[in-house]
C-alpha cells in the first residue's frame, strides 16, 4: 500500500526539517519526501494534511499497562488502543506486572500481545533486579535480547547504593539505560501527597521534595563512577532539575523526563480529596512546577512521557490514604503539552516534538524512529495544534477511568496516528 501525506507541515527535528512536504509513504517505510509542486506519484491513497503538522511518530517512554496480571486494570491492546487515540505510536511499559517483567520469556509475551493488537509498538523496559525487590540482579543481556529497551524498578526504587551501582555497571555492558523512580523510603513512607502547607490543611501525611531530590543526588554519583546512562522518571521537584542541569553541565550521561500533570497540576488540586490526584510522586508546589517548565524551556528535561498509570473505579474510590497511586495519561497527554506549554510560549512546536519523539528514539536506541527522513520506519503523529476538544474519561479507550482531567478543554491534539505505514487511529 502506498499512503501519500500531502498538504501538510513537516516538523522533523532529527532531520533539521521545518518546512511544507508532501511524504511519500510505502511498504511501512517513508519511501521519499516530496515538493508541492512535484508530480505526484499514481496509484496512491491520499491523506490531505493540510493546516496540520506531521512529525515522527510520538514515543512515550513510560506507561503501566498492566499485562499480565492485572488486566482488569488494562490490556496491552486496550492500553494500547489509548495509546494511538493519543497520538502516540510506541509506548514502554515499565516492568511492574505480575509476575514482574524479569525474564526474557514476559518480555517476549509483552511484544507478542502487542503484535496482535495490530496497534501501537510495545518496547518493554526490563526490571532491574529479580521481582523488583531489590536484591538480586536481573537477567539484563537476555531481556534486551528478547526487545527491552532499559531497565527499571519503577514504582519500587532501588534503596540500596551498592546494587544500583552494579546494577548500572551491568546495564553499561549492555547500553541499556538504568531508569529509576527517585525516592528515599526512609522519608516518604506513609506519605500521600506532597509535604507542604496543603498537607498539614489536609491532615494527610506528606511526601517530602527531599526524598527524590537525596535519590537522584545518589543517582548522579553512581553514574559520574560508573559511566553510566541515568535516567530519571517523573522529575517532580525543583531540586531535582537543579542537580540534573548541574550533572549535564559536569558530563554526566543523565536524562530525565516531566509527566503531564506535573507541569499542569500542583498540590492545591488534592483538596477536595480527590483520589485522581493521587499519585507517585505526588503534585508538588508551585514553585517544583515552575522549574519543570524552566526545564522544559531550557533543555534540562529531555522527554514527556505520561507515566500512564490505570486503576480499576472501586480502587480509586476508597479513602485517600487508602487508594492507590497513579492516574491515566495516554489520551489527555499531548492535549496538556499543547495546552500549557505551545500555547502559553513556554516551548515551540519544534521542542515539543523534540520531546515526544527525537529525544526518547534517541535515548532508548530506537533504530529508525523519531525521524521521517526516507528509509526510516513509517511511524507518524498528525497533529492540529488548535483543534479545541475536550475529554470525556467514560468515552476513554483505556480499561479504567482514573483522571483528573475528566471534563477538561484543551486547545490542540493528535488528529491521526499512523503505525508502520498504516493508519491505526484517524479523529472521525
Amino acid at each position: 500500500m502506498k499512503l501519500l501525506i500531502a498538504n501538510g507541515h513537516l516538523i522533523d527535528p532529527a532531520a533539521s526539517q521545518n518546512s511544507g512536504k508532501d511524504i511519500l509513504v510505502e511498504n511501512g517505510k517513508v519511501a521519499a519526501w516530496l515538493d508541492r509542486n512535484e508530480t505526484r506519484p499514481e496509484g496512491v491513497e491520499v491523506f490531505d494534511a493540510t493546516g496540520l503538522i506531521v512529525a515522527p511518530g510520538f514515543i512515550d517512554m513510560h506507561v503501566h499497562l498492566r499485562e499480565p496480571g492485572h488486566e482488569h486494570k488494562e490490556s496491552i491492546a486496550s492500553g494500547c488502543a489509548a495509546a494511538v487515540a493519543g497520538g502516540w505510536t510506541s509506548v514502554c511499559p515499565m516492568p511492574n506486572t505480575n509476575p514482574v517483567n524479569d525474564n526474557a520469556a514476559i518480555t517476549r509475551y509483552m511484544i507478542e500481545q502487542a503484535a496482535k493488537a495490530g496497534l501501537a509498538n510495545v518496547f518493554p523496559i526490563g526490571a532491574i533486579t529479580k521481582s523488583s525487590d531489590g536484591a538480586e540482579l536481573a537477567e539484563m543481556g537476555e531481556m534486551k535480547a528478547a526487545g527491552a529497551v532499559a531497565v527499571s524498578d519503577d514504582g519500587r526504587p532501588v534503596p540500596n547504593a551498592g546494587i544500583m551501582r552494579r546494577a548500572m555497571q551491568y546495564a553499561a555492558d549492555f547500553d541499556l539505560p538504568v531508569i529509576d523512580h527517585c525516592e528515599d523510603k526512609s522519608l516518604s513512607s506513609g506519605g500521600v501527597m506532597h509535604e507542604g502547607k496543603m498537607s498539614l490543611r489536609l491532615g494527610l501525611k506528606g511526601v517530602p521534595a527531599l526524598a527524590e531530590d537525596i535519590d537522584v543526588v545518589r543517582d548522579i554519583l553512581l553514574a559520574r563512577d560508573t559511566g553510566a546512562h541515568i535516567h530519571i522518571a517523573h522529575i517532580s521537584t525543583a531540586g531535582a532539575v537543579e542537580a540534573v542541569r548541574r550533572a549535564k553541565s559536569e558530563g554526566v550521561k543523565i536524562t530525565c523526563e516531566a509527566a503531564p500533570h506535573h507541569f499542569t497540576l500542583t498540590d492545591a488540586a488534592v483538596e477536595g480529596y480527590d483520589t485522581n490526584t493521587k499519585m507517585a510522586p505526588p503534585l508538588r508546589s508551585e514553585e517544583d512546577r515552575e522549574a519543570i517548565l524552566e526545564g522544559l524551556r531550557d533543555g534540562t528535561i529531555d522527554a514527556i512521557a505520561t507515566d500512564h498509570a490505570p486503576h480499576h473505579a472501586d480502587e480509586k474510590s476508597l479513602e485517600y490514604d487508602r487508594a492507590p497511586f497513579g492516574i491515566t495519561g495516554l489520551e489527555t497527554g499531548v492535549g496538556l503539552a499543547f495546552t500549557e506549554l505551545v500555547h502559553k510560549g513556554v516551548i515551540d512546536l519544534v521542542r515539543l516534538v523534540e520531546l515526544c519523539s527525537t529525544n526518547p528514539a534517541r535515548l532508548l536506541s530506537l533504530s529508525g524512529r523519531g525521524t521521517l527522513t526516507p528509509g526510516s520506519l513509517a511511524d507518524i503523529t498528525i497533529l492540529d495544534p488548535e483543534k479545541e476538544w475536550t475529554f470525556v474519561a467514560a468515552e476513554s479507550l483505556s480499561k479504567s477511568k482514573n483522571t483528573p482531567f475528566d471534563g477538561r478543554s484543551f486547545r490542540g491534539r493528535a488528529v491521526t496516528t499512523i503505525v508502520n505505514g498504516k493508519i491505526a487511529f484517524n479523529l472521525p
